[in-house]
């Protein structure tokens, strides 16, 4: 089909209603001037908040600029979709000691296959209207400032928490974008809703925010516990907890966060009791057993050591057992200096408990 026989109103329209049906909550669509972002970006680097995140401060004018990321490119259409299994968001899993906490969004498979097979079905569904175009899918993937572009569409707003918020689901969902050549019409921005509310920025176990909008990254648990290789900081380790893998604190505090919506996707149901596993359990896994349990999922990226690393954290500030001590007294000997080395912390964190 020629681009002057296309009604781009209604492949915008009918493109929302495909992705709804392939069980994305949200479509809107944007142009791919970033500029007011630029310079947020640029101050953010230049201030070392992105710490060990190294990715972050590469390719940065393809990261503001779609179309030298994905030449030909004018539109973006950026979908959402909610992860949350409960509309609940209590902090009572986070005062049990021994048992380990993972961020919601890792409980369950990784949603990157997941939201990027979506993305080429609904381009599929394009193609078969339109004919040949051209087009990309990311989600969170590739030098994209995904909130960014979600926020110029009207799916949110970026909160004081840096997490994309919506009046009508909070922020427990994933987002993908579909780069694409088509002059589709474009959605309008929405307005912000954060007010006076600071509740995110005082929650932060690690004080972590540096203000509103603003976090470091080096600060934030779930940098510490994701995106570090190296030994985490002492400062940080008692404030961690239980919090082996990310961090939901600026979430489950945020008042938008009570128009949750529950997903229907079973992907997203947690595997191995990732909702409410013991400490113990997991750091006893071999390398084997990790890879084994870890497939498909998001907490295979962080590797058998900073898992252990981690797991040694929440020991060490677990409620004293003989099960919790037998399993720290097992790592004294890992293969690895740093796990060692955070065994011998969370030993020692026992020790001055007596």
């Amino acid at each position: 089909m020629a681009m002057s026989e296309i009604d781009f109103s209604k492949l915008a329209a009918d493109i929302k209603d495909w992705a709804r049906d392939l069980g994305f909550q949200e479509t809107a669509i944007t142009d791919i001037d970033l500029e007011e972002y630029q310079s947020l970006l640029k101050s953010w680097i230049e201030n070392d908040y992105h710490g060990a995140m190294d990715y972050m401060a590469r390719n940065q004018d393809k990261r503001c600029n779609p179309g030298q990321l994905v030449p030909g490119t004018i539109r973006v259409v950026c979908v959402r979709m909610d992860y949350s299994l409960e509309k609940e968001n209590s902090f009572s899993p986070l005062s049990k000691r021994n048992i380990a906490y993972i961020s919601r969004y890792a409980r369950g498979r990784d949603y990157h296959k997941l939201i990027r097979k979506r993305l080429q079905q609904l381009a599929h569904k394009i193609q078969i209207t339109v004919g040949e175009f051209g087009y990309r899918a990311f989600v969170d993937s590739a030098p994209v400032l995904e909130r960014a572009l979600a926020e110029k569409a009207g799916l949110g707003w970026i909160g004081k928490n840096t997490m994309l918020l919506n009046k009508e689901a909070g922020s427990w969902f994933f987002l993908g974008e579909l780069f694409t050549d088509l002059p589709l019409p474009i959605d309008n921005a929405v307005t912000h809703h954060c007010g006076s509310c600071s509740a995110c920025l005082d929650i932060c176990p690690t004080k972590a925010f540096v203000g509103p909008n603003i976090l470091d990254a080096k600060r934030c648990i779930s940098y510490l516990t994701i995106e570090l290789r190296e030994a985490i900081p002492e400062e940080f380790r008692k404030a961690m907890g239980n919090r082996v893998f990310g961090c939901d604190d600026c979430q489950l505090v945020c008042p938008w966060n009570k128009f949750t919506n529950e997903t229907a996707e079973d992907e997203f149901k947690p595997r191995h009791n990732f909702d409410d596993v013991a400490l113990t359990i997991l750091f006893m896994w071999s390398e084997e057993e990790f890879l084994t349990n870890t497939a498909g999922s998001a907490v295979r990226r962080i590797g058998y050591e900073c898992w252990q690393r981690n797991l040694a954290i929440g020991l060490g500030n677990a409620e004293s057992s003989d099960e919790v001590m037998n399993a720290l007294q097992s790592g004294i000997n890992n293969s690895s200096e740093m796990v060692r080395e955070h065994v011998r912390w969370a030993l020692d964190q026992h020790q001055k408990a007596q």
